[in-house]
């Protein structure tokens, strides 16, 4: 998937019934269905039955089964809830007639009201900054995940802010910085640009809480997965511009690791945060 026009295709869903879509997959390297995916679809699922003024505010969803490349995903969207300023909708991505991830999604007709944010952190502007493809070639031999993960087409450019530093050894801490944008240009709509930044929100969150342990999983294979996720969605935003992920994992254990992120348009502004639960289990073989 080398560019959003591509994506659009991907995310673009077919009614089958009143409250009934069907999705198709991106055929991932890894063969199994791509979690930000069927976030992002289940959204547009969700904002297919909700109306126009109405903007997603909130969703918070479980990874129940691990998806089916080769099979379309049905989205069976429940009408929870249609009040004068808020919608809520709980949608189910089914295959062979099973769930395999739940969500449930709150809309709201925007309106004034008070307002604080947590500042930007103070890091180096895109401009100038390495590709994390470029980083991957530079310590393909010292880091080859890395360097495959970078090899892989995808309809965003990363670039880390912190070099190659956090993929070749330990770091002190589990945080990391990456701008993000999508590669491409977007429609004028504040629910796409939403669905876009649900896609890509999967990307490199998880893998914040191995940044600790690197050095410790070198002789090991490292299965990752993700649990749950959850996106508040504070400002309107383009993601056609860059965004800055800012990402942090507050813990780790019981072959589980949690992680945070908050979203931040180039002029400083807290447009989105994300959380998330996610499997982390090694083997040696």
């Amino acid at each position: 998937m080398k560019d959003f026009d591509e994506l659009r295709s991907v995310l673009e869903l077919e009614k089958i019934e009143d409250n009934l879509y069907r999705g198709q997959s991106y055929r991932t390297p890894w063969g199994r269905v791509f979690g930000g995916q069927v976030v992002a679809q289940s959204i547009h699922a969700a904002q297919l039955t909700t109306p126009d003024d109405r903007l997603m505010h909130s969703m918070h969803a479980y990874f129940l089964l691990a998806g089916d490349i080769d099979l379309p995903i049905v989205y069976d969207v429940e009408r929870v809830r249609d009040g004068g300023s808020y919608t809520t909708r709980r949608v189910k991505a089914i295959q062979k007639g099973r769930a395999i991830f739940s969500m449930e999604a709150s809309f709201q007709v925007p309106e004034e009201g008070f307002s604080h944010q947590q500042a930007m952190p103070d890091v180096p502007p895109p401009e100038g900054l390495q590709t994390d493809r470029e980083i991957g070639e530079l310590i393909r031999e010292e880091a080859p995940d890395f360097y495959r993960l970078t090899r892989i087409d995808r309809p965003i450019e990363c670039r880390p802010t912190g070099g190659a530093a956090p993929y070749t050894a330990d770091s002190p801490e589990a945080k990391q910085n990456i701008w993000i944008k999508a590669l491409g240009s977007l429609p004028d709509s504040d629910r796409m640009h939403q669905v876009a930044l649900s896609y890509v929100s999967d990307y490199n969150l998880l893998a914040t809480a191995l940044l600790p342990h690197r050095q410790q999983l070198k002789p090991q294979r490292v299965f990752l997965a993700s649990l749950d996720h959850a996106m508040w969605f504070h400002r309107p935003f383009r993601f056609d511009d860059w965004l800055l992920y800012s990402m942090e994992s507050p813990n780790a254990g019981s072959a589980r690791g949690f992680s945070r992120g908050n979203v931040f348009s180039r002029d400083g502004q807290l447009v989105a945060s994300v959380a998330q639960e996610g499997l982390i289990r090694t083997s040696r073989k």
